[in-house]
């Protein structure tokens, strides 16, 4: 197992690695709208803390070797339904062809103003 952390990283909240890499899979543990600082960014805004979120995703699939593009899997968490149809609005844009498997669960999330987590899998095949 490789551990992935794409340059500019902050500390993470918790004990755990952005991402990891094993047999050609990239695990992105899941990823809050967070700044380097932990803190949450574009509150009430779930339109632009989605897009946040998919852009670490991607930097660490990425520093990984791959693309988005490879995203077999995500794990969807929102803290409201009403914000579901923005977080797809901008989802789509990341995932224009063919999507990747996915659910969507409403949960709290870890710090208040936090509006979506994503968690992804992506197959990049091995190195």
């Amino acid at each position: 197992m490789e551990i992935v952390v794409p340059a500019g990283s902050g500390k993470p909240l918790a004990p755990y690695s952005p991402g990891t890499l094993a047999d050609g899979v990239v695990y992105v543990s899941g990823t809050l709208p967070f700044d380097k600082d932990n803190n949450v960014v574009h509150l009430d805004d779930p339109k632009a803390q989605t897009r946040h979120v998919l852009d670490i995703i991607k930097s660490v699939i990425e520093a990984a070797g791959g693309t988005m593009a490879d995203v077999t899997m995500n794990h969807v968490f929102v803290t409201d339904w009403a914000n579901y149809g923005a977080v797809n609005e901008v989802y789509a844009e990341y995932f224009p062809g063919d999507k990747p498997a996915r659910y969507c669960v409403k949960v709290e999330l870890v710090k208040p103003g936090a509006l979506v987590e994503i968690a992804t899998v992506a197959h990049i095949g091995k190195k």
